[in-house]
């Protein structure tokens, strides 16, 4: 019995110690903050998977919004908003989400662009105690395209050498490719135009018969290559232009210009390097006529009529000599200043403009107006690549070197950057580098 009441004598003794003691006050402060403490963990959870609901809803719309503008401006209203739904409910499973909703529009004010917003609420497990039920959560994208316009001028190898290991047909393919790629990319007509320009030692006027009398031409060198001598060849040599015919005594005969196959070749120097609009009070400025007889096709200026751009390349065909530096100032002057019939459409102040040159060579320069060798008809292309990168143009070099040709420094030096050089070793990578570079010039991005 004194054992008991010793013993709840010392059990009394120590509760009046523990209530008086700091150790006690710790212990019963801790008991006191134990609950907010616990509701700030619970709160966190509940933020943090909130959190994850709106990563993972940004993720969805982002996607959501690139896809829907591939094909938006085909769209009607309800059509977009269907097809976002589903593309969406695909994207976005998160079981934990409530009162999930998804909005799309498509717009072409200042520049195309589809608007994708998300929102959904997710259920607390703990701030419920304190009134929060739900935390709302939401998402916005915006793809746009129409933002920037693009401006691309085809400058294509066509000469004699393509016609070997597959190139022009892989070239055709290719081309072909990458029209596709542009047109998918444009939301509306305008958004993306294209020239074609082949060469070979000149390039040619589109249908020469209608275009032989514009302003911009001249005629003097075609009259002084192009006709017959009444006199004789003599033993030391033929009177094969009209200085030499007319000045042995001979009658020198020009032929209609009704014949003339449509080559140009290059303008006077410095005129061959520039982008001059022709002016007619001054020759040098204006594009000689010759009757070449290696003509390539004819350029096509700036254009979205997608089919005449296929059938342009259709009709490509190997022939003649190597002189890049025309194909390459004529890309130049259908973006900046074509004479008629080809034009420069006017740009709207409300959109950015890229405008792109993509030169392809398969061989080194050999013939041009006045050079037989490579390195003189390099300097005068020297000078046109750096007018064309002056002038905020974007420009492309591809070599496709199938014979063993050594690396074509002045192909590689005129791109406007080391990566928008391309050396190929065989026809079929044209294809790949064709399709890279229309996926560089199309890509969309997820503005916002």
């Amino acid at each position: 019995m004194c054992t008991v009441k010793f013993k709840l004598r010392n059990s009394v003794q120590a509760l009046i110690r523990f209530v008086r003691g700091r150790k006690g006050n710790v212990a019963v402060t801790f008991a006191l903050s134990l609950f907010p403490i616990l509701g700030l963990v619970g709160a966190a959870i509940d933020y943090s998977r909130a959190n994850s609901v709106k990563a993972a809803m940004q993720a969805a719309v982002d996607s959501t919004a690139l896809m829907l503008s591939k094909e938006a401006s085909s769209y009607t209203s309800d059509q977009l908003q269907a097809i976002a739904q589903k593309y969406f409910n695909a994207l976005f499973t998160r079981p934990d989400a409530a009162d999930v909703t998804i909005a799309a529009s498509y717009t072409t004010t200042g520049g195309s662009q589809v608007l994708v917003s998300g929102s959904a609420n997710v259920p607390t497990s703990v701030l419920g105690v304190i009134g929060y039920q739900n935390i709302p959560v939401g998402a916005t994208s915006t793809a746009k395209w129409g933002s920037t316009r693009l401006r691309v001028a085809l400058a294509l190898d066509t000469t004699g050498s393509m016609s070997s290991d597959g190139k022009i047909g892989a070239l055709k393919t290719a081309t072909k490719n990458l029209l596709n790629q542009l047109k998918s990319a444009a939301s509306t007509d305008g958004d993306v135009y294209v020239a074609i320009v082949p060469f070979s030692k000149d390039v040619a006027v589109d249908q020469p018969t209608s275009n032989r009398d514009q302003y911009w031409l001249r005629w003097d060198l075609w009259e002084e290559n192009t006709g017959s001598c009444n006199k004789k060849p003599s033993w030391w040599g033929s009177y094969d232009t009209k200085t030499k015919c007319e000045s042995n005594g001979g009658q020198w005969t020009i032929p209609a210009r009704s014949s003339w196959n449509g080559c140009i070749t290059d303008r006077d120097q410095n005129y061959d390097t520039d982008n001059t609009a022709p002016v007619t009070s001054k020759t040098a400025t204006l594009f000689p006529t010759e009757q070449y007889s290696s003509c390539p096709a004819p350029m096509l200026g700036l254009t979205y009529n997608w089919n005449a751009l296929n059938n342009r390349v259709n009709t490509l065909y190997p022939a003649g000599m190597t002189n890049q530096a025309i194909g390459l100032v004529w890309g130049f002057q259908l973006l900046t200043a074509a004479p008629p019939p080809y034009t420069v459409p006017a740009k709207d102040p409300n959109y950015k403009y890229t405008d792109v040159i993509i030169l392809m060579s398969d061989g080194l320069n050999t013939k041009d107006r006045w050079y037989g060798s490579a390195w003189q008809i390099d300097a005068r292309q020297k000078i046109t690549c750096d007018n064309v990168k002056a002038a905020g143009i974007t420009l492309y070099t591809i070599q496709v070197n199938t014979d063993g040709d050594p690396m074509s420094t002045l192909l590689k030096n005129c791109a406007s950057s080391s990566d928008k050089f391309f050396l190929l070793t065989s026809a079929n990578q044209m294809i790949t580098t064709f399709k890279t570079i229309g996926t560089s010039l199309t890509q969309l991005r997820v503005a916002k």
